[in-house]
This record gives C-alpha cells, structure tokens and sequence, in this order.
C-alpha cells in the first residue's frame, strides 16, 4: 500500500489517501476533490481549475497522468 496527498495529486490540501494502485489513489483523489467542490472550498476550486486547464491539452493530460503513475510507482509502500 502506498500514501499520496492531495497535494501531490494536483490538490490543495495535505490529506493522505492510500492504495495498492494508482487507480485506486485517483479515484480517492476525484472523491474528495468532489467533496471539496461541493463544500465550496476555495483553494480546492482553485486547484481544479489549473486542472481544467491541463486537461484542454490530450497531450499535457497523459503527460501528467503518466508522472504521477510514474511518481505512485516509486513510492515506498507506506503501510
């Protein structure tokens, strides 16, 4: 199992999530990033938007997509 933060994950926040996969971490991610959206929370909204710019951009998506699965990868298991 491995840990990531919101943070790392293009987040606002220091929460940890942990995982066996990168998918499984993402899909952690996207629900508390829902959370935060619904809550109103302003430097979670603010994170989302520099998101929504890289995802205007197929190629600037995979990239990032790929360093984080790269950077999940090359954790330490935390757990």
């Amino acid at each position: 199992m491995k840990t990531m933060t919101c943070k790392q994950l293009g987040g606002a926040c220091d929460m940890k999530f942990h995982a066996n996969s990168f998918e499984e971490i993402a899909e952690q991610s996207k629900k508390h990033g829902m959370e935060m959206f619904q809550a109103g929370d302003k430097a979670h909204l603010a994170a989302m938007n520099k998101m929504q710019e890289l995802m205007k951009s197929q190629d600037a998506m995979t990239k990032w997509f790929n360093d984080k699965r790269k950077e999940f990868d090359s954790l330490p298991d935390s757990i």
